[in-house]
């Protein structure tokens, strides 16, 4: 891990701030409109297991690794312990993962809540090589982080290049207000094809004739 943090307190705090209600499922919506039915996802740092559990709430193959002995316990307590796995992103690579249960292949690959800036340059140079590889061909690596931070949008943009990943769409929050220069906060939308769909399933949309 890259940043140094008490995670007993760090957990702690997120339980409380669950109890308020503040609301930790919105990168979960987020992602639900990107993705077809029953998507494949890999939430990296999933931290407590909110978001896996929001994915799994609307019918998604979500799951969760963390690192954090502290935080890992949480998300097993709080929701289904088979969607979590206590592993690191330097890890993902590993064969057990696989062997546990999880899919091959992903239409996600989701970092939420500046955990860019958690993890080492060799464990993200490992994140971003695993959705170059494991992303299914129309599928996404989205990265919701702090835009200024040493592992910001300008590092992250980096990478993606440097691993033939495209910056598909960027906004300043969950909500896709726009981006710009000035955005302390920004989603990042990375994808191999620099494009996303067609989607298999209908999804609603009827073209009317010209």
């Amino acid at each position: 891990m890259g940043a140094q943090t008490n995670y007993a307190e760090y957990t702690r705090k997120m339980l409380t701030l669950v109890e308020r209600g503040v609301d930790f499922e919105v990168d979960a919506r987020f992602i639900d409109v990107l993705v077809p039915r029953r998507a494949r996802i890999l939430d990296i740092g999933c931290g407590i297991g909110n978001a896996v559990a929001a994915l799994r709430s609307r019918g998604h193959q979500a799951f969760g690794i963390d690192p954090t002995p502290e935080l890992f316990l949480a998300a097993t307590a709080l929701h289904d312990a088979s969607w979590f796995r206590q592993i690191n992103a330097g890890a993902l690579f590993d064969p057990k993962l696989s062997e546990a249960g999880l899919p091959e292949r992903f239409d996600v690959v989701l970092a939420s809540g500046n955990v860019p800036e958690f993890l080492t340059e060799t464990e993200l140079q490992i994140v971003f090589d695993f959705a170059r590889q494991r992303l299914t061909n129309f599928g996404s690596l989205v990265i919701g982080t702090s835009s200024a931070a040493p592992h910001g949008t300008a590092y992250l943009d980096e990478l993606a290049q440097s691993h033939g990943l495209h910056v598909q769409q960027r906004f300043s929050d969950w909500h896709l207000n726009p981006f710009t220069p000035e955005s302390p906060w920004s989603v990042s939308v990375y994808t191999v094809k620099n494009l996303r769909g067609p989607f298999e399933a209908p999804d609603g949309i009827f073209v009317l004739p010209a």
